[in-house]
């Protein structure tokens, strides 16, 4: 069984590229270099009002592996110290799916 996991925030469309390519520095490194991850992307879309919305999901082999990255609360989402600079709205937690194949 695989894992889907997946978390959703809100920023300025003007900070969008800026706190995407932090994001690829930080967490999807992050998860990419852990054992047990078979991929991490990066999902943007426009809003309104100036805000574009950012979702990453990434795959994993297990949730065994996902506690690896996330540790024990493999449903609460992992910061970093830059995130309250660039977040409007953010999920404090992160839903995980099965993959059907």
């Amino acid at each position: 069984m695989r894992i889907v996991r997946t978390w959703r925030g809100v920023v300025r469309s003007d900070d969008l590229e800026t706190y995407v390519e932090y994001v690829q520095e930080t967490g999807i490194d992050e998860y990419r270099a852990t054992a047990g991850n078979l991929g991490a992307w990066i999902l943007t879309r426009s809003l309104d009002e100036g805000r574009s919305e950012i979702v990453t999901a990434s795959l994993w082999v297990s949730l065994e592996a996902i506690r690896a990255f996330a540790g024990d609360d493999v449903g609460a989402a992992v910061f970093y110290p830059e995130d309250d600079r660039y977040l409007l709205e953010r999920d404090r937690t992160v839903s995980h799916y099965e993959l059907a194949d």
